[in-house]
């Protein structure tokens, strides 16, 4: 069976080692150990990124639409900031002022949301604009109430509502796909992806804006029943939880047409670039410094799992990251930029965290976007 490779062994047994030294905060210490006992990982700058790494991943998929409208980004950032308001002391007059700006944005620069939605979504976007109004004045009334939980509660039922309007904002496919791709599965736009399991249901957006070739291989294989009764087989109590091997010899999916293993490409968008780089970690292409636009930041991102010295050999299993701030810090995880991250659970969480090795998918299907995948020859 594939494993996360040699290196993410490696990083497994070192945070072990030493996981009573991340439990006491010295998480840097930590990372000066690895960055020596790890090969690869010492060429890696030891500077973090500016600012607090996202660790929502509802966030990171709105930030990772191609879209262009900073009227949507200061409406989205207003929303976001009350939960920095809210997180250590509670500032409510600096949540009564993100209000307030998300209000103004509303209601004075509605000509500018809507002027990046193409003609025949401008309906649904003028309906989504009508439901955020009305939402910012529940938003007001639980902050004026002091309410922190129904504050939270409204701002996260905003931003859901702005993450819709966004989406209606992407016109089309951002990037063409190699050519040499072409006979595998794509994923032009975003899939949702319902899966039940014995301890109970799962939701995932799956990204294919960002990687369509990995995500349009995933949910292919949920249209084909493929995961429906595979076991979890492996699982890393704060780190990962693995699935997708099927039963027999066999290590990956193989093609019933074919009768060939699909081999999926290593594959990550990065910050700024137009399109996703292909079958090079982004260490071995020399990119240190580069951040995914998918990054291992969130608890519940979903990546392909591949063989250690084979970043094209990835296929049917996946895993589930089990994302633990002392364990796995935002902005400096060893994952990030070596293995493709295709989307985050958005519901369930609680479940994620009870499954083992040994429990079970029943069933994974995808419950919204299938018309956005993309079978070979029909591009």
């Amino acid at each position: 069976m594939p494993s996360l490779s040699t290196l993410f062994d490696m990083a497994l047994k070192a945070f072990d080692r030493f996981q009573h030294w991340l439990r006491a905060g010295v998480t840097l210490v930590l990372l000066l150990v690895l960055s020596l006992g790890l090969g690869a990982a010492a060429k890696r700058p030891s500077s973090m990124p500016a600012g607090n790494a996202i660790t929502d991943g509802r966030a990171l998929l709105r930030n990772a639409l191609p879209i262009d409208n900073p009227a949507v980004r200061e409406l989205q950032k207003s929303l976001e900031d009350i939960s920095e308001q809210l997180r250590a002391q509670r500032r409510w007059g600096g949540v009564s002022g993100d209000i307030s700006k998300a209000s103004r944005i509303l209601g004075t620069r509605e000509a500018d949301l809507l002027a990046s939605v193409p003609e025949p979504r401008k309906a649904a976007a003028e309906s989504l604009l009508a439901q955020l109004k009305d939402g910012i004045s529940r938003l007001q009334a639980a902050s004026d109430a002091k309410d922190r939980e129904q504050t939270l509660t409204e701002r996260g039922n905003l931003l859901i509502l702005v993450g819709q309007l966004e989406e209606l904002m992407v016109d089309k496919f951002p990037f063409e796909v190699p050519k040499e791709y072409s006979h595998l599965p794509q994923l032009k736009g975003r899939a949702t992806v319902e899966f039940v399991t014995n301890k109970g249901r799962l939701v995932a957006v799956v990204d294919g804006y960002s990687a369509p070739v990995t995500a349009g291989n995933f949910v292919d294989l949920v249209q084909r029943g493929f995961y429906n009764g595979l076991p979890f087989t492996r699982q890393e109590d704060s780190y990962v939880l693995q699935v997708g091997d099927p039963p027999g010899p066999e290590v990956g999916f193989v093609d019933p047409t074919t009768k060939e293993y699909r081999a999926i490409p290593l594959e990550v968008l990065v910050q700024g670039d137009d399109a996703p780089t292909y079958g090079i970690t982004l260490e071995d292409a020399g990119r240190y410094k580069d951040l995914p636009v998918l990054p291992f930041s969130a608890y519940g991102a979903l990546a392909m799992a591949r063989p250690g010295d084979d970043p094209n050999g990835g296929s049917s299993q996946f895993f589930f990251f089990l994302f633990e701030p002392e364990l796995t810090p935002a902005g400096l995880n060893l994952l990030d930029g070596r293995y493709a991250v295709f989307g985050f659970v958005i519901e369930g969480k609680e479940v994620l965290g009870q499954l083992k090795a040994g429990d079970k998918i029943e069933s994974a299907k995808v419950i919204q976007g299938l018309e956005n995948l993309v079978e070979p020859g029909t591009a």
